[in-house]
Formats: C-alpha cells, structure tokens, sequence
C-alpha cells in the first residue's frame, strides 16, 4: 500500500496503538470484520451518550464494510455503560457514512450520511420513544449535485434542522434549513449562503444557534482567515445581519469548531499561534449584539497542536479539543465559566494517563451537565473509542467508561479442505482454487483494529515444516502450515522498543533468518529473527525476540533479499539513518546475526519526488537473453512513475542502466522477473483507483535489453480491483489484487495471459478499486499451498486445483 500523508487535522485523521481499559460491545453480524470510523461523532443529551461509526476511514480509501449506526449508551445502575440502542438510516447501506454527523435535542435526533445518492448526500430525523430511536423523516436538497455531501454539519433547535453541505457550488457552501411542520412533517424553508460567498469557503462546516440568532462558520473564507455569519429569525425567514471575523487578516481557520450557549459563542481558531490554536470568545450585550470578550488559549502553547479544532460547550463548561498535541496523540481542556464574573476557570487537562501517538483523542467532543463524551478518533488503527466522563462534586472530571463497538469476524475454517464447487468454498466466491484453511486475524494475535499485510514462507531444512511469516499492523505472526488443513499460530515477534505501530511491515528471509521492516514506525529498523526457534515450541502462542538489530536504517517500506549474493535492500527508506533517497539501502547479511551497511542507489529523476524511491524491488544475478548483464547482480525497482533497472554488483558504484515510464501512471508499485529473465510483470496501485485504467492492470516488460525495456502488453483483469502484489512461479502469476482477492494467471503465452483460478478472500462488497482485502500472497511452498493476507479478514491457505507437488 502506498503511504499516505497527513493533512491539517479537520481533513484526515490517524491512527493508534490500543488503550486499556476499554470497554466492549459485541452485537454485529458474524460475516463481518472490524471497521473503522466509531467516535469520529458523538452528542451528549441528559445522561445518555450517543456515538457514530461511520463504517469508513478518513485517513486512507479503504473499501467500506458496513452501513453506519449510531450506538446509544447509558449507565446502569450498578455505574456500568452499556449499549442501551442503535439505529441506522432505514435506506442505509454499507459505506453510506450514517453517522458523519450528530445533533440531539431532548428525544430528537439528526443524523447525516453524505455518501447517500451517489454523494448528494441525505440527513435523517429520529424520534425516540419507549421502543427507542424511529425514523420519522429523510431530508434532501433538491438541487444538490453528486459529490456535495449534503450533511457535513447538523443542528437541531426546536422545530428546526439545519445541515451543512460545504462541498456544494464548488465549495463555496450552503445551508439547507427545514421545519417540522404540526403534522410531524419535515419540510425545506430555506437555502442559506453567504451574502459574500466565493468558491472555497466552505460556508457550513459548522452550524450553532443561539435562540432566534443563528451561526454559520467558513473556515477557509478569505483564503483560510475564516468567518462566522449570523443570521436572525424574521417573520418565520432567517436573514443575514453580520459576519464575524478576527479583522486582523491572521489566516487561523476562525470558525473550524462553533458553539452557542448561555450567551456565549465559542469559535475555533486551530492555526492560529502557529497552530498552537485557540477559542476566541464572543459575548451577548443587552442589545442582542454579539462582540469579542476575550480569547482562550492553548495551556501547553504547543506549536502543531491545534487547539480548538473541536469544542463542547453547555452554557457553563467548555471542552476544548487539541487533538495533534503529543504526535497526535491528542489532550482536551476543560474550562469552567463563571457566569456572575466572566472568568473561566484554570482548565483540566484531559486523558490524565498518557496515550501513544496518533490516539487523536479529542477528535469528537460532547457535554451536558455532568456527563461528557471524547471521541478518541485515531486509537486502534482507526477502529476509534468513546470515553465518557462525570464530574464530580469538587467539578473535576474523571473517566466512567471507554465505549467501543467490538464486532465479530469471520469465522476460522479449519480441520477439512473446503472445494471450490459451482463458484464457492465456503462463503467465497472462487474458480479453480480450493479453500485448505483460514485463520482470522484475532487468532493470529492482532489486536483491535490490527490487519494483516505482508508475508513471506521459511521451509526448515532440517525438518521440511512449512512455515508462514505473516506481517501485522502491530506486529509480526508465525504460523506452522505443515498441515495446512491445521495451521497453528505459534506466536508473535512484537515491534522494536520505542517504535510507532503502523500500517506497512514487510519481511523476507535468508539462510533460517527473517528480516522485517515497518514503514512510517521511526526508529523500527531491520529486526532480525532466527527462524529455527519455531522449530519446537511447546504451548503456543508464545512470544519471540530478535537475535540482531541493524540500525542503519529507521523505517522502510519494503525489504529485498538477493538469496543468491546474501545481500539485503530495504527500499522507501525514512524518518531518520541513511534513507539512501528512498532507493536501495544495501546491507550486506552474508553472516544474518550480523548485518553491515554496503552502499546506497537511487536512481535520479524516479519518484514521485525525483529522488529515485523505490516503493520494492526485486535483485537477481542476471541470466537472461542480455549478454552484456550475464552474472551480473541486477535489481528491477518499482519506483513510483517508472520502472527502474540498475547494476547494482559494486555496491560502492552501482550503475542505474534504465528508466521507462508506461501510460496513465498511477503508482508503480511492485513487480517480479520471470524465471527465463526475458519478462518483468509489474502492477500499478493507483491506476484504478485515479480512472486511468478501468479494470485490474498488469504491465508486462520485455527485458530481453536491459538497456531499453519495453512496455509489451497491458493485460486487463475482469474487475476492477486495485492491484497490490504479484508472484511468479513457473509459467503461473500470483496476483493479490486487494478487495477481488488472489487471481492466477498462466502466461505460457506471454502475450495473451489467461486467467485459471481465483479465490475472492472478501466475502461482501463489490469489487471496485479502492484499499482493503488481499494484500499478499506467497506461493513457493513445495507442498502447492498458497498463502494468502487479507487484511481485515486474515489468513488464508489456497490451493489451485492442478498445482503439481514438486518431490
């Protein structure tokens, strides 16, 4: 998978190690895995809490799973927080992103889903009653256009709904106001905008009233200055009558997070301070005018940590969110006002244990009296948690309970081979590949919110037990595969000290040696593991230790092994030792306990940034039809816009021999030489998912020249699934293509490769471009077994029907 930046925190979100102390909810179906997006919005009315799960991530496209549910939660009476009910739009479907926002008003509530109508977006009104939440209305725009989003922001007063749709009219924005009418139905009165609106705006990011006034923010108005515009109820019609704004010309983001109580206005202002943030506070005189009173300001004074990108505001207690503090781990602030005086309080500062970078708590807040709610956004690799907290009689706060919404996965097929028979083994969909076995990913130790990603096979020499080396997002896996009816998971290698969990770890293996790398963990560098210590352990799971570190590196994508040189390459190097430009970093491991640098390539003029970043890689001792390179050691990079070849024998002058890009680059991502050296078969991750390509697309290179590749043919796949890693055994290709699962290829005819097996590993959804499924195969066990991850849904052993054992 290809890394993904992170932007200003109101766009994206991160991730997390798990917390403690978290407290679980089971109750989603068995044919459903883990997904993300809970917490990310929430409301506090009364005693209950309110939490969303969108079913979708903000911080990568990952293929959505489910439809989104709003959880209502309540304490009991022994002081315990439990699931009280949920509901979720009538019409909802999976990746709808019910959810994206909350507004509860006594026993009402609005809740948006903008992906509805093809991304016009819908908002839906609830009512509760002795059964719980029943949807009584679906509200709509009609002149909304695909991609608005109708339903960013929502707010309830009264008798009136107001949602946001900051995307519409090139995102200049609007409101759309409805009206409940006496017979219980809810009607459009009005189309807000602003009186000097202008493309990118984003007028009705956040939405607040304050009785008869109401408040519209545009946080990117004036090139990201912001502005909040009020509007006065007149005769039944909301009209313009000011606009409020620092006047300074400061571009703070002024009005990124708004809230109106007890005469008071609270706007957010997160890049303000050199996104240190603030609140700057506006005061109701007896005139009904609203002016600036003062300001609150970020405690810690942290640059980066954009106080006031969310608040929670009654009347009297205001939580303010800085959820980039720390690495993002996130903090709140809690203020109390003093009505009679105007003074606020010295703030509380919230979690008061400390959470592991990239938590975001504090991406969602919500308060009510004596109960208040933080979404803890990032915790779990974007699974996402609520805490909720009470405030005592001396007015600090203290947790009650962490909420979460633990669902169920997959259920593990194991002791019988399942046949693919009439297109099924199981529940997946398949053609000429039969089902040996599958473990979920909680079996193979993963916590919540963990995936799988790369791996790799190890064959013990000595005793001819297959083994797989399975790559998860907080850690490393090792499974016995010796009967692959029965795969037993052994135990886990956990990452190195002090390192960040993450999305990317790759592995490879060399004379009874794993080396695994982490993408984007800092100072993770190569652990080294003796993988003869699997051979006899008793009482599994068990957990394993490195036997050498090699620090040369800090984090890398992906790492190569040239089995025949004893030479090592790790690849997409960063965040800290000898990144190489992000191309080969050379480690020579010819003794595996003790690995030493060798030389660094990057090919110039490749990459993304022009550095020579090589996404991976694949380095052989050259014995194709190219005379001039006959034994010499080559790798073949996938660098991102092009494919890169390079001589890379003397490590202290490799020699780059060839550059050629393709049409409609996407992202050059991986690849793998043919057995004859005449073929490199590469994928691109991007092309599907940008429209350059609309079905699965593998580039197949003739490397007869070394010189001067050529781009042969372009062979289409029958969906449209993103392509991620590919293997070559024999005349067959291995193709892990994300959400449609393994698919294999004969290329006898390297021309006219023909489609012989797959084996869909997601068993809902459709098969569109887009994150999630299989993300790696490995398929050089002599016993025919191909192993296969799939990131949410664990680990598969497959067998294509006519695979040959080889003696």
């Amino acid at each position: 998978m290809k890394r993904t930046a992170l932007a200003a925190f109101f766009l994206t979100v991160a991730w997390a190690v798990p917390a403690t102390k978290a407290q679980t909810f089971s109750g989603t179906s068995e044919d459903q895995p883990l997904l993300t997006g809970f917490g990310n919005s929430l409301a506090v009315s009364g005693e209950r809490v309110l939490v969303a799960r969108t079913g979708t991530s903000q911080l990568l496209p990952l293929k959505p799973y489910r439809q989104g549910t709003v959880f209502e939660f309540g304490e009991g009476a022994d002081g315990t927080w439990s699931e009280v009910s949920r509901f979720h739009a009538d019409d909802g479907f999976v990746g709808d992103q019910f959810g994206q926002a909350i507004a509860v008003s006594g026993n009402r509530a609005l809740v948006t889903a903008p992906a509805q109508d093809d991304g016009k977006g819908a908002a839906y009104v609830f009512e509760r009653g002795a059964d719980g939440w029943a949807q009584v209305a679906r509200l709509s725009g009609g002149d909304l256009e695909p991609g608005d989003r109708f339903g960013n922001s929502a707010h309830l007063a009264g008798d009136f709904a107001f949602v946001g749709v900051e995307n519409a009219d090139s995102a200049a924005g609007v409101v759309y106001v409805f009206k409940r009418a006496p017979d219980g139905t809810w009607n459009q009165v009005s189309r807000l905008t602003a009186s000097d609106r202008a493309p990118h705006h984003r007028f009705g990011h956040k939405i607040a009233t304050a009785g008869e006034v109401l408040f519209v923010s545009a946080p990117s108005y004036s090139t990201n200055q912001g502005a909040v515009y009020r509007f006065d109820l007149d005769a039944g019609a909301w009209k313009e009558t000011a606009r409020l704004d620092r006047g300074d010309g400061s571009r703070t983001l002024f009005g990124t997070s708004l809230a109106a109580a007890g005469g008071y206005l609270l706007i957010g202002t997160p890049a303000a301070n050199t996104a240190s943030g603030g609140v700057d506070i506006f005061k109701r005189d007896d005139q009904g005018n609203w002016n600036r009173s003062g300001a609150l300001e970020n405690p810690d004074a942290t640059p980066g940590g954009q106080f006031g990108a969310t608040i929670a505001f009654d009347g009297t207690t205001a939580w303010i969110g800085a959820p980039l503090v720390n690495g993002f781990a996130g903090a709140a602030y809690v203020f109390t006002l003093d009505r009679s005086t105007g003074n606020w309080s010295e703030p509380q500062r919230l979690p008061d244990t400390t959470l592991a970078q990239r938590a975001v708590y504090a991406g969602a807040l919500g308060v009510d009296g004596n109960t208040a709610a933080v979404g803890i956004i990032g915790i779990d690799f974007g699974e996402g948690m609520a805490s909720v907290y009470r405030r005592s009689g001396t007015g600090t706060w203290a947790s009650a309970a962490d909420l979460t919404d633990e669902g169920t996965e997959l259920a593990a097929v194991t002791g019988r081979k399942v046949g693919c028979e009439n297109g099924r083994a199981a529940r997946f969909d398949c053609s000429g590949v039969d089902l040996v076995s599958f473990l979920p990913t909680k079996s193979l130790g993963a916590g919540r919110g963990a995936e799988l990603n790369d791996l790799w096979g190890w064959t013990d020499p000595e005793t001819g037990r297959e083994y797989t080396i399975v790559g998860r997002f907080d850690g490393t896996a090792f499974v016995d595969v010796s009967d692959p009816e029965n795969p037993i998971y052994l135990g886990e290698l956990k990452p190195t000290d002090g390192s960040v969990h993450n999305f990317w770890r790759d592995m490879k293996v060399y004379k009874n040696h794993a080396f695994i790398v982490a993408d984007g963990a800092a100072n993770h560098g190569v652990q080294v593991f003796d993988l003869t210590q699997l051979r006899n352990v008793t009482n599994p799971p068990v957990e394993f230790h490195e036997v050498a570190h090699y620090d040369g590196i800090h984090s890398a994508h992906n790492i190569v092994i040239d089995e025949e040189t004893g030479f090592a390459y790790a690849v997409g190097n960063s965040m800290g030792g000898e990144t190489c430009g992000g191309g080969l970093h050379m480690i020579n491991i010819q003794d595996p306990e003790n690995p030493t640098f060798a030389g660094c390539f990057s090919h110039q003029g490749t990459g993304r940034a022009g550095t020579g970043y090589y996404h991976d890689a694949q380095c052989v001792i050259y014995h194709g039809p190219d005379k001039e390179h006959e034994g010499r050691e080559i790798c073949f990079g996938s660098a991102e816009t092009a494919l890169s070849i390079a001589d890379v024998t003397d490590k202290q002058h490799p020699v780059a021999l060839a550059a050629a890009s393709y049409p409609n680059v996407g992202y050059a991502h991986q690849g793998w030489i043919t057995e004859d050296h005449k073929y490199f078969l590469m994928d691109d991750e991007l092309d599907e998912i940008a429209g350059g390509v609309d079905k699965t697309r593998t580039l197949i290179w003739d490397i007869t020249d070394l010189d001067d590749p050529v781009l042969l043919k372009e062979y289409f796949g029958k969906t449209s699934s993103s392509d991620h890693n590919l293997y070559i055994k024999g005349n067959l290709v291995y193709e892990s293509n994300y959400v449609s699962g393994l698919h294999i290829l004969d290329i006898t005819n390297i021309e006219n490769p023909v489609e012989v097996g797959f084996f869909d590993t997601v068993p809902f959804g459709d098969n569109s471009a887009g994150f999630g499924g299989s993300w790696s195969n490995y398929p050089y066990f002599k016993s025919g077994i191909v192993v296969v991850t799939s990131g949410r849904e664990g680990l598969f052993v497959l067998k294509k029907k006519d695979v040959n054992v080889v003696p």
